[in-house]
């Protein structure tokens, strides 16, 4: 399939916010996936995942949340908003707003977007889960939970993926526990063999056999909830 992709710039409040956009040519309407980078940012791994799934037929965003700041300064204040404001921070604004965004364009069809998250995103994107319905399935791989856990009463379906050699194993063993509880369509799997970033092709942690399972379960599990057969 072939695949455009291009930077684009939407409102998020007073700032401007940067991203790139890979979507499969044609009019669409298109299910589409944001995407939330972990702690290196908006890098070209990100910008290939985007490719991915636009090849797979979705038109996917890829947010740059270190829009016009300094990263380092972004650091310490997303690890902040993580642990003391997770459900209502200037993070998930921007998130909120890159979704508003896709709701505008004509090739993108509103009721059918999800996203995915990696580490710092994958934390952001269950957060996000909670708060806010116009999502309908997420994807965090290796991410904090929000605070307090029992706000993924709202959360939409989730398809997590953990490594067991890191600290977010019992995050996702925790959320499994939640999503089940809250019977709410999931699918939270750990890898044993693997370590924090593993799905990073581009990362000295990379796991190619965890990273495909993971990629394929994520396939499946957005194509049962924004897939064709849901239109």
């Amino acid at each position: 399939m072939m695949v455009q992709g291009l930077t684009i710039a939407f409102p998020s409040g007073e700032r401007e916010v940067l991203g790139y956009l890979a979507r499969p040519e044609g009019d669409g309407p298109f299910p589409s996936v944001i995407i939330i980078h972990e702690i290196y940012g908006l890098t070209d791994n990100i910008k290939n995942i985007a490719h991915r799934f636009a090849e797979e037929g979705y038109a996917a965003l890829a947010v740059d949340l270190f829009s016009g700041r300094n990263r380092t300064v972004c650091m310490f204040r997303f690890m902040g908003q993580m642990i003391f404001k997770s459900q209502n921070n200037e993070s998930l604004h921007d998130l909120q707003s890159s979704l508003t965004f896709l709701e505008t364009r004509p090739e993108v069809d509103k009721e059918r977007i999800g996203a995915i998250g990696f580490c710092m995103g994958g934390g952001f994107a269950i957060a996000w889960a909670c708060n806010d319905e116009r999502l309908k399935v997420v994807a965090p791989f290796y991410g904090m939970n929000p605070r307090p856990l029992e706000s993924v009463k709202r959360s939409c379906p989730v398809v997590g993926s953990y490594p067991e050699n890191d600290f977010t194993a019992s995050q996702g063993r925790k959320l499994e526990q939640k999503l089940k509880e809250y019977t709410i369509s999931h699918d939270i799997k750990i890898y044993p063999e693997a370590k924090h970033s593993f799905f990073n092709e581009q990362g000295q942690a990379y796991q190619a056999e965890a990273s495909q399972d993971a990629w394929q379960r994520v396939l499946t599990f957005f194509s049962t909830h924004i897939g064709e057969e849901t239109a």
